[in-house]
């Protein structure tokens, strides 16, 4: 039976979509690789300050080097990436254990595995564009959806979006990408908009990405349809501004 299960440690707060008897390895796998980078950092406090790339040594855990890699595609600092990272690892531990539907929502970055079409919610905060979804349709693996935003929770953001969110199939690179279209977004401006959701989807592996701001939307891409949530139409359309 598939349930639902909200936990916290320290700064990461998670919600798990999966069958009940797969959710403790997920809990596991953010609990170790969470351990993992806490060891790293205190060896190395820069990794978690800087907001360039870095380059990690060859001796780096497996979560860092998949940060570092994302983070040197998007041009972001290798935190940017952390909570994708962590839902990424949370997921792989499920399928390993034969999960074919599941979901790691770590605060606005989401890694899922769906055998069906699966409606996910937009939270941008008090933006006009609260009720909708995305209609994620089947994935052949896992996928990522990640969101950063300049106006909601606590996340560094450089610009001042409600709401950039990036699809791609490498989960680390979506919250990356994410966070530089949020920084990107200085203001509701179309040719602002315009300019940083086509940075962002001309990313390698990027799918597509949206920009909410105001009462402004941009997107570019292969970005899934839009719904009202509780509706169920499938749809993936093909978006340029």
């Amino acid at each position: 039976m598939i349930v639902r299960k909200h936990f916290e440690i320290g700064e990461t707060a998670v919600t798990i979509v999966a069958e009940e008897e797969l959710i403790w390895y997920a809990e596991q796998a953010i609990f170790e690789r969470r351990a993992e980078l806490v060891k790293f950092i205190e060896r190395d406090p820069f990794f978690q300050l800087t907001f360039e790339p870095y380059d990690e040594p060859e001796s780096a855990p497996e979560i860092v080097k998949r940060m570092c890699h994302a983070a040197r595609i998007a041009d972001v600092g290798p935190m940017a990436a952390v909570a994708g990272t962590i839902a990424g690892s949370a997921v792989q531990a499920m399928v390993d254990q034969g999960a074919d539907h599941a979901i790691v929502d770590n605060g606005g970055d989401i890694a899922l595995i769906l055998r069906e079409e699966t409606p996910i919610g937009i939270y941008a905060g008090q933006s006009q564009f609260k009720g909708l979804a995305y209609l994620m349709p089947r994935t052949d693996g896992i996928y990522g959806v990640c969101t950063s935003s300049g106006t909601v929770g606590p996340s560094i953001s450089l610009g001042a979006a409600d709401a950039a969110t990036v699809f791609a199939k490498n989960v680390s690179l979506a919250d990356a990408c994410a966070t530089r279209l949020g920084n990107l977004v200085k203001d509701e401006r179309e040719d602002t908009l315009g300019a940083a959701v086509k940075l962002v989807a001309g990313l390698d592996g990027v799918d597509g990405c949206v920009a909410m701001i105001g009462s402004k939307m941009a997107m570019r891409g292969r970005v899934p349809e839009l719904v009202r949530c509780g509706e169920t139409r499938s749809k993936v359309s093909e978006v340029q501004l």
